[in-house]
């Protein structure tokens, strides 16, 4: 099944509930773990965009590591739950694809964690070029997106034991997941993206690739780990403006 224009799954009050109760625990841990010290190795400076924030937790972790951050979604829904944890935050709701209340060429980091997931490849690379826009000469994005494994293995947050025919899916194709670490046990729809398919997107947007990270876990976590010791669940995309 390709990917459509089909409903954007996040603008959803019961999956807004649910995702606010999620913490950086199992699986997503190693989405989190590493990305103080890649920020310390890549960005030099503390203003900050988190683009599709959600219910805030990227944001707040955000702000945890001394950035001053704007987190801004799509979804009310989102929004609201993050303004109801974080009143002092700044949160903002745009339209999607609209950066224009966000200063241009003036923020150092713009974080994407797991935004780019559920986006289909033309729609990523305009919104990768107005996030472009946002940086100054030396500022970074930080992409975290799903790996293709992902979709294919269970894990100790996720599953994908009911959707078979991920085994089938292709660059471009839907995929489905569900995320085991909270009530809402409705699967989640993503578009597989390889990594070939994400180096021609940057390309095309006008940007590069300064490094790739796929984070493993250790085995010496707290958790009963499925796959994250040997297959990694994630990966984290460092990219930069084109000279």
């Amino acid at each position: 099944m390709k990917a459509q224009d089909f409903a954007n799954c996040y603008q959803d009050q019961t999956r807004a509930e649910a995702y606010a109760k999620l913490e950086f625990a199992g699986t997503y841990l190693l989405a989190y773990r590493d990305l103080p010290e890649i920020f310390r190795s890549h960005v030099r400076g503390k203003q900050a965009v988190d683009f599709g924030c959600g219910t805030g937790r990227s944001t707040r972790f955000l702000q945890r590591q001394g950035f001053e951050v704007v987190g801004v979604d799509i979804s009310d829904e989102m929004i609201a739950k993050a303004r109801q944890f974080d009143p002092q935050g700044h949160y903002r709701l745009i339209a999607d694809g609209d950066f224009g209340q966000l200063k241009q060429r003036g923020h150092d980091l713009v974080l994407a964690e797991f935004t780019f997931d559920n986006i289909p490849a033309e729609k990523k690379i305009t919104l990768l070029e107005g996030l472009g826009r946002l940086l100054n000469k030396d500022g970074r994005i930080v992409m975290v997106v799903s790996s293709p494994e992902i979709y294919l293995h269970d894990w100790a947050s996720f599953s994908t034991r009911d959707f078979p025919e991920n085994r089938q899916a292709k660059s471009g194709d839907v995929v489905r997941i569900i995320v085991t670490d909270h009530e809402d046990r409705r699967p989640v729809e993503d578009v597989l993206c390889s990594d070939e398919t994400y180096q021609d997107i940057f390309r095309r947007a006008g940007l590069r690739v300064l490094q790739t990270y796929r984070p493993l876990a250790t085995g010496d976590e707290p958790y009963a780990w499925v796959n994250e010791t040997k297959i990694a669940p994630w990966v984290i995309y460092v990219l930069g403006l084109e000279r």
